[in-house]
């Protein structure tokens, strides 16, 4: 397969994630268990309407509140909610920089207010402080909480292939949940399950990298 475009997820392919960290910092400040109300495969509909830009922050954080039925502060809220969120490995970075120069390159996430500024840390922390916004090594970026739709609805797929005018055809998806992936096929596009974190050992065994 002739590939013209790579679309990539942000969090598990690019950006290191463990979901669990988020209930075991909960359970911490709590002092008890939390039931798992966030995983990778599935989430309460607060969740949902986050990541669809819905509600702000503030009604988030007030929506937490009520789920765990505690009276947490903003900043704990934040602190687990963050937690999930790893590291960023500078090669991958690179990679991107040496696929964009053969290839049209996109970022497709879903993700909310609270995250993404976790994550512009994370980002200034590990490549300096004047590396800029992430999305600027991608021909385009695309955060869910600001396009009203989330994975893995297709019609959030077809906004990106509409907006660019691409080809669905020579189009690859590439994402580590597989729900994700079944929606950008339903949308028309090859998309690839990334289950093992290795981006890089991917690219490279089809001959994009």
């Amino acid at each position: 397969m002739t590939y013209e475009t790579i679309i990539f997820d942000l969090g598990g392919v690019i950006l290191n994630l463990r979901y669990e960290n988020t209930l075991e910092k909960f359970s911490e400040i709590i002092g008890k268990p939390v039931e798992p109300f966030y995983t990778q495969k599935e989430q309460t509909e607060l969740f949902d309407e986050y990541e669809k830009g819905n509600i702000s922050s503030d009604a988030f954080r007030k929506g937490i509140k009520e789920l765990l039925n505690e009276p947490l502060t903003d900043d704990q809220i934040d602190e687990a909610w963050n937690a999930m969120l790893l590291d960023l490995p500078v090669e991958r970075v690179e990679m991107l920089k040496e696929v964009a120069k053969n290839y049209r390159i996109f970022l497709l996430s879903n993700t909310n207010d609270i995250h993404i500024q976790a994550f512009d840390k994370i980002v200034s922390d590990t490549l300096g402080n004047d590396f800029g916004d992430f999305r600027g090594l991608f021909e385009k970026g695309y955060y869910s909480y600001e396009m009203s739709d989330r994975k893995p609805h297709p019609s959030i797929f077809e906004k990106v292939v509409t907006e660019n005018n691409l080809d669905k055809s020579k189009t690859l998806f590439i994402d580590d949940s597989i729900q994700h992936v079944e929606g950008a096929k339903k949308a028309g596009l090859h998309a690839h399950h990334l289950s093992d974190l290795n981006v890089i050992g991917f690219l490279k065994s089809i001959g994009i990298y």
